[in-house]
């Protein structure tokens, strides 16, 4: 089942990038495994999936542990500060950056180890009162605060669009991400580049590509529903 399951999420994926003239390759899938046991993962990873996305830091420490040292695993979920430490230089990069104090304490972290950690700015471009992420509007401020931090680089924005019945109800907000993006990259700020836009989940991931996601989060397309009883 999970093997048809990818092949469909490929087919769309493939699909949606001709639609919109891009090449594949453009386009990474996150395989959000979050709440879903090992087995599942190993079965998706025989498939050739390398990049893994999950929300909480137990789980991903746990998983990442006893899965090949040759994944990519990305934090997506939102990040509490006293957890940073368990994760920077494991993960291969975190999307879920929403406040400057949470960038401060990956810098420090980063710092102990001799690293540069690669990022995300979260942007809540709906301004759903239930999500995390800055607002379109202070998203560049926030950026150039963040850029200041030596062992930091912003690499782009992440969004979590709402969750609607019809996905061209968020293309409206994929391409305000991408917009805002743009605006950023034309700062020319240093430690920042606008390469990832991570937007589209299992819902509306091909809408996303069509307006220039270059990483998509999907978990339910790939794994079926969450099993929320299994943590």
């Amino acid at each position: 089942m999970l093997k048809e399951n990818l092949m469909r999420v490929e087919e769309d994926i493939q699909h949606a990038c001709t639609k919109a003239g891009r090449d594949r390759a453009e386009v990474t899938l996150i395989a959000v495994s979050k709440t879903k046991p090992v087995e599942m993962l190993q079965e998706i990873y025989a498939e050739g999936i390398r990049v893994f996305g999950e929300n909480k830091v137990q789980e991903l420490c746990d998983k990442m542990d006893v899965m090949p040292q040759d994944i990519k695993w990305h934090m997506i979920g939102h990040l509490q500060r006293n957890k940073v430490k368990y994760i920077v230089g494991r993960v291969a990069l975190i999307h879920s950056v929403d406040t400057y104090r949470l960038a401060e304490e990956i810098n420090i972290q980063a710092k102990k180890k001799n690293i540069i950690m690669p990022i995300l700015v979260e942007v809540n471009i709906a301004e759903e009162a239930t999500k995390f992420g800055t607002s379109a509007e202070d998203a560049r401020l926030l950026v150039e605060e963040i850029s200041q931090l030596e062992n930091v680089a912003i690499k782009g924005l992440m969004t979590i669009a709402p969750n609607v019945a019809d996905p061209e109800e968020n293309r409206a907000y994929f391409r305000g991400i991408r917009q805002l993006s743009k605006e950023i990259e034309k700062a020319q700020m240093k430690n920042v580049s606008m390469e990832i836009l991570s937007m589209g989940m299992t819902g509306d991931y091909r809408v996303a590509i069509e307006e220039g996601a270059t990483m998509v989060r999907v978990g339910t397309g790939i794994f079926g529903e969450r099993n929320y009883h299994t943590t």
